[in-house]
C-alpha cells in the first residue's frame, strides 16, 4: 500500500478516536436498520427524536433477539463516542456485537446518534451547510442530545433506562449525572474506556493535536465542521506529522494504545463506514481538558465571554463526585488505552470514592487499549457477559 494511503487511512482511525470529523457527504439512502440490523435476522425500529434546541437526532430500536420473544423486556441506550455514530457498535458478526447480544440476552435495545453524524444531520431551522449548525460541544450533548434520547426511551418503555457508554459517551454520562441530570431515568451505567480526565495521555501526536485545537478559537482553518477527508485537514494533518518524535504510519497504536484484539476485516470495515462529523468547537473543547485537566463546561478564551455565558470568569466545573452515591455503575477501562489512561481512570476513581460500596463495579483488562472494548474479537467473552451480568443484577 502506497505511504499516502496509509497515511490517509490512519488518519481516519485517528479521527475516530480523538474526534476530528467528517464531510459535507449526505446520508446513505437506507439507515441504520437496513444497513447493519435487519439484514442479521433481527427485527428493528427507526425513530426520530428532536432536542429541545432543534437537531432531529436518529434513534434505532431491536426490540427483540433473533429468536423472538414477548415481555416487558428492559430497556438499554447505547451511545457510541465522537467521529463514529450507531453503525460502529455493528462492525463485528452478531455474535459479537454489544446490541445484539443484549437483544439475545432478553433486552430492548436503543442505539443513539449523537448531532452531525450521517443520520442525525437534521436541524429544524439550519442546514449543515451553515456554520451555526456546528455551534455547539459537548456541553450541548450533555444539555440536549442525551436527555432527549433518555426521555424518549422512557416514554416509549414506561421504564427506567439501562445505558451503555464508550468513550466520549462515558464523558456525556459523567457530566450529566454531575448535574443531577438523567438520574431519575437511569436505572445503572455501563461505562467502557472511560474519558473524564485527559492530562495523562500517552500519545505524543494527541498531545500535539490538542495543542493545535486549543487557541480558544470557534472554527479552525475557517471551518465549523472538521472535515478528515477534505484539503483543509490533509494540510492539518501535514503539520501534525512534521513535528519532531511523530510517527504517522501507526497512528491506531500511536493514539489509542496497542489494541490487542482488532481483526483486520473488521478495521477495514470501520474505515469503510466511519468517520462522522462533529463540530471543530467541540475539538477545542477536548482539547482544553487535556490542557486543563479538569472536566469542566467549554471556555470562551477570556473572563469577558465566560461571564457572559456563565455569570463568572471561570467555566463551571463538572463535579463528578456529586454523581448520585447509590447509581449502580460498572466501568471497565484497559492497561494499555493511551487515550483512556489508567491514571486518569484513577482520577476517576478518585472522584467516585464515596460511591456505594455495591454500586460501584470496576473491570480492569491488562492487555486491552481503547478499540479493543467495541471492536475487540474477545469483547464478547471479557466485556459485555460481564455487562449482561452486571444489568441482570440490578
Amino acid at each position: 500500500m502506497a505511504a499516502g494511503s496509509i497515511i490517509i487511512q490512519s488518519f481516519l482511525v485517528f479521527c475516530f478516536f480523538l474526534g476530528l470529523t467528517s464531510s459535507a457527504r449526505p446520508p446513505p439512502p437506507t439507515g441504520l436498520c437496513a444497513a447493519s440490523v435487519t439484514p442479521q435476522g433481527y427485527k428493528c425500529q427507526e425513530f426520530e427524536v428532536k432536542t429541545q434546541d432543534g437537531y432531529i437526532l436518529s434513534m434505532q430500536r431491536i426490540p427483540e433477539g433473533r429468536a423472538g420473544g414477548g415481555g416487558n423486556k428492559q430497556p438499554v441506550l447505547i451511545q457510541h463516542g465522537v467521529l463514529v455514530d450507531g453503525i460502529t457498535w455493528f462492525l463485528n458478526p452478531p455474535d459479537q456485537s454489544l446490541p445484539f447480544i443484549l437483544a439475545d440476552a432478553g433486552f430492548d435495545v436503543w442505539i443513539a446518534n449523537t448531532r452531525g453524524t450521517r443520520y442525525s444531520r437534521r436541524h429544524t431551522t439550519l442546514d449543515p451547510s451553515m456554520p451555526e449548525f456546528w455551534n455547539w460541544t459537548w456541553d450541548e450533548l450533555v444539555t440536549f442530545d442525551l436527555p432527549a434520547t433518555f426521555d424518549f426511551v422512557f416514554s416509549q418503555t414506561g421504564q427506567k433506562v439501562l445505558y451503555v457508554g464508550h468513550s466520549m459517551g462515558t464523558l456525556i454520562a459523567l457530566a450529566s449525572f454531575s448535574e443531577g441530570r438523567l438520574v431519575d431515568k437511569v436505572k445503572s451505567a455501563a461505562l467502557l474506556s472511560p474519558i473524564a480526565y485527559l492530562s495523562h495521555m500517552t500519545t505524543a501526536l494527541g498531545v500535539v493535536a490538542a495543542k493545535a485545537f486549543v487557541g480558544e478559537i470557534t472554527t479552525l482553518l475557517g471551518i465549523a465542521e472538521f472535515n478528515p477527508k477534505g484539503e483543509a485537514a490533509g494540510q492539518f494533518l501535514k503539520m501534525l506529522c512534521s513535528k519532531p518524535g511523530i510517527d504517522c504510519y501507526d497512528l491506531l497504536s500511536a493514539l489509542t494504545g496497542k489494541n490487542c484484539c482488532l481483526n483486520s476485516s473488521t478495521v477495514e470495515l470501520f474505515l469503510k463506514n466511519e468517520p462522522q462529523p462533529t463540530s471543530t468547537k467541540n475539538m477545542v473543547h477536548l482539547a482544553q481538558t487535556v490542557r486543563d485537566g479538569v472536566v469542566a463546561k467549554y471556555n470562551y478564551g477570556s473572563s469577558e465571554f465566560n461571564l457572559m455565558h456563565y455569570g463568572e470568569t471561570r467555566p463551571p466545573i463538572y463535579n463528578l463526585s456529586n454523581i448520585p452515591h447509590n447509581l449502580p455503575l460498572f466501568l471497565s477501562y484497559g492497561g494499555l488505552d493511551a487515550l483512556s489512561d489508567p491514571r486518569d481512570v484513577g482520577l476517576l476513581l478518585d472522584s467516585l470514592k464515596l460511591h456505594d460500596g455495591d454500586k460501584l463495579t470496576v473491570q480492569f483488562i491488562k492487555d486491552y487499549a481503547h478499540a479493543d472494548f467495541i471492536m475487540g474479537v474477545n469483547a464478547k467473552d471479557i466485556v459485555y457477559t460481564a455487562i449482561v451480568a452486571f444489568f441482570n443484577r440490578q
